[in-house]
């Protein structure tokens, strides 16, 4: 059916008689516009609650449009001075392999690591069997027999929320992203740039991404960053919902303490054997009561219970750690495996900071027992470090401490305390520290040259040799190019070693000649 451009009102805080277009479907033109008695027409802002999802037709209180016909609306008393937005995709990963693979649309389906790793994601059809996220695998599947499991594809995901990031700044400049996934939003003062206040904006956004991307986002509008996030949560998948200052508090007082973002188990428990189950029953405490019960955790409860968030949007969000661990096929026991896959994840963990130019002075050992009890142990350093060397010596005292009769399923290593490098530092302790330092800062120039393989430590060959997980993997196409590009310039200059080009084997009579991976470029 053939769609039309009319010219409608939009009101907003700083005008009554803001005009802006949007269609109306031909067939409901007439009636629309007779009951109007024009196309352009003037309407008291205070009568706007809402728009149309379908047709962006102004609701001022019914519940179907009048111009479409359509149920579809977002409306609230408030919807034309809330400014602040937290948009979150619906279960992401999953909806971008639904995309790709439309085989998979009444599937359920969920993003993981092998048997022995972790839900990445799981889509709405696997939450139903109650599958969730950081839920181990063998539990999931336990759970949801049925389910497709997938291993994902990082590079894709990435790429997608790049895309909706991209979308999102075409509405602000101010998008605080706190995953790929998700952000949180500043519209303010963006009418008068756009012609339409941020909630109307916000569902042209939430069709655009559909449109483009191919995924569904749920957006939580209101006025302050705690109710946006609170708001985005109560009408997935696909969803749209409002809280503004004249409801929030109601809506909040029945809500139990495990409502509030950041309020886990544990503090619920805590909670509770001091009276505490609601939200209105923290509203019953002052703030100095639950500071001094609760800390700073407290005060944040009461505030937050009063609906009160004075957080900004904060376009960069300041980094608190870094961090890399991996889950094992098979428990381990023994230390000398154990400290064969700490030094891995020591050296992603170094590798992280030094691509993002951060070091840290707090070591984190992370460890999870085969019954999924987690151990974490720390150690301040007098100096902040990057170093892989470090880090792994760091967790290695503390490792060696624990218990030997334990078997453990997970090992990670982290930085925190950060702040920017200040240089490598000997230990009086260690007078080896210097020398392993400049040979580090040696093999990762080397690595940045000629691939992540091109200086292996014996222990990292030692890992190699028995096939385990976490040892250098077969180059990437990346170190394969590298490593074709020097090799031919090896040959132009006449080096030994230089291995022959393929033709050349072949006319020689060499059986079996050797092939690349990847198409050779010219001049290499």
């Amino acid at each position: 059916m053939k769609s039309l451009r009319v010219a409608n009102p939009l009101f907003t805080e700083h005008s009554a008689n803001t005009i802006i277009n949007y269609k109306c479907k031909a067939a409901n033109l007439r009636q629309y516009c007779s009951r109007f008695k024009r196309k352009s027409v003037v309407i008291r802002s205070a009568n706007i609650k809402g728009w149309c999802r379908d047709c962006e037709a102004p609701i001022p209180a019914a519940p179907q449009c009048e111009a479409c016909g359509s149920y579809r609306r977002i409306a609230h008393p408030e919807a034309a001075v809330l400014s602040i937005a937290h948009i979150d995709c619906d279960a992401f990963f999953c909806s971008v392999e639904k995309r790709d693979n439309p085989d998979l649309a009444d599937k359920p389906v969920i993003v993981g690591g092998g048997r022995r790793g972790v839900v990445a994601a799981a889509c709405y059809n696997a939450r139903v069997y109650g599958v969730r996220s950081a839920m181990p695998m063998f539990k999931a599947l336990k759970l949801c027999p049925d389910a497709v499991v997938i291993r994902g594809n990082h590079g894709a995901y990435s790429y997608e929320g790049r895309r909706i990031k991209n979308m999102m700044l075409d509405l602000t400049p101010l998008v605080e992203p706190l995953s790929i996934d998700e952000a949180f939003l500043d519209m303010t003062g963006t009418e008068r740039l756009h012609g339409a206040p941020p909630a109307l904006m916000l569902m042209r956004f939430q069709k655009r991404v559909l449109k483009e991307v191919g995924v569904t986002v749920s957006i939580g509008l209101s006025y302050n960053k705690f109710l946006a996030k609170t708001a985005s949560d109560l009408d997935k998948p696909h969803g749209f919902a409002m809280l503004g200052r004249a409801d929030a508090q109601d809506f909040l007082a029945d809500k139990p303490v495990g409502f509030i973002f950041g309020v886990g188990p544990s503090f619920a428990r805590t909670l509770a054997k001091s009276g505490i189950e609601t939200i209105k029953d923290v509203r019953m405490k002052t703030d100095r009561e639950m500071m001094t019960l609760f800390g700073e955790s407290g005060l944040r409860l009461a505030r937050l219970a009063r609906a009160e968030d004075s957080r900004p949007v904060k376009t960069q969000r300041e980094r608190k750690s870094v961090s890399a661990e991996t889950t094992f096929n098979d428990d381990i026991r023994d230390k000398d495996p154990l400290l064969d896959k700490l030094w891995f994840v020591s050296q992603k963990t170094a590798d992280h900071a030094k691509a993002k130019d951060i070091a840290g002075r707090v070591v984190t050992l992370k460890l999870k027992t085969s019954d999924f009890k987690t151990v974490t142990r720390r150690k301040t350093l007098e100096q902040p470090t990057q170093l892989a060397d470090i880090i792994f010596k760091t967790c290695e005292q503390m490792l060696l401490r624990e218990p030997g009769d334990k078997a453990y399923r997970l090992i990670g290593a982290g930085l925190s305390g950060l702040s920017a490098p200040t240089g490598d530092s000997g230990d009086l302790l260690d007078p080896g520290a210097m020398a392993r330092a400049k040979a580090e800062r040696a093999s990762d120039k080397a690595r940045d040259k000629f691939g992540k393989n091109a200086v292996m430590k014996g222990r990292e060959l030692k890992m190699k040799s028995r096939g385990m997980k976490g040892a250098p993997a077969a180059p990437t196409h990346k170190d394969a190019a590298r490593k074709s590009s020097r090799s031919a310039g090896m040959r132009s200059i006449g080096m030994k070693g230089a291995s022959a080009a393929p033709e050349g084997q072949k006319s020689r009579g060499m059986l079996k000649p050797k092939t690349i991976s990847t198409p050779r470029k010219r001049g290499e």
